[in-house]
């Protein structure tokens, strides 16, 4: 059994900024406050590591309750947001999903830092979120290496039964993606359709790096 867990955000979907705008509209409508997020991190992070820096950056305590309050905010705003920006899915990935369908002996998941209502948003806003039958998702961990580690038990869940880690392709485009690979043991594949160039992508050691997802072979035949 082979195992590919996908990044979302730049290695499935480009969303046109949309997650960005979301979280602008939604501290506005949870705190009334009008921050630009310009000093705040975002590619290859967990929902939740964003949500405590960006509490932080606006003089709020990181509690459950302001969390929560900015979460559902968030995803109240995020299918406006995605309605209204020019997001599109990536090269090569329906075509790639089709074939990863076809093959058997291949399970097929997610590893984001997404919360998983927001993943099933942005998926399903591009006629994705069906393609992937389990995952790790952004909602607990700020930490990206402990969301690789989910996604590895939803795996075992889903097949009922132990997953050798060697047999687990983690794609993604930023260096979090390959870190967390290396976190469970996992191969790493990097594509260049995020906002890493291919220095920073090789500086991280990926097994595989591609200009993006339109290379089939080269990512089927990795051993």
């Amino acid at each position: 059994m082979i195992v590919y867990l996908f990044d979302i955000d730049g290695t499935l979907v480009s969303a046109g900024g949309a997650g960005k705008a979301a979280l602008i509209d939604a501290l506005a409508e949870a705190f009334g406050i009008d921050h630009t997020l310009e000093r705040l991190t975002l590619s290859g992070r967990t929902d939740r590591a964003i949500s405590a820096d960006l509490l932080g950056l606006c003089g709020l305590d990181d509690t459950e309750h302001h969390r929560a309050r900015l979460l559902d905010a968030y995803l109240r705003r995020l299918p406006t947001t995605l309605a209204t920006r020019p997001g599109r899915v990536l090269p090569g990935v329906p075509r790639l999903l089709d074939r990863l369908a076809a093959m058997p002996g291949v399970a097929v998941g997610l590893v984001t830092g997404n919360v998983h209502h927001g993943a099933r948003i942005k998926l399903g806003h591009f006629g994705l979120w069906e393609r992937f039958s389990f995952g790790g998702y952004g909602d607990r961990h700020a930490d990206r290496d402990d969301v690789a580690r989910d996604a590895l038990a939803a795996v075992e869940r889903h097949l009922k039964r132990s997953v050798d880690p060697s047999n687990v392709r983690v794609i993604g485009d930023t260096p979090h993606d390959v870190r967390c690979a290396r976190a469970i043991g996992a191969r790493a594949v990097g594509v260049l359709t995020g906002w890493h160039d291919r220095a920073e992508m090789l500086a991280c050691a990926p097994d595989l790096l591609l200009d993006d997802l339109s290379e089939h072979d080269a990512l089927l035949s990795l051993e």
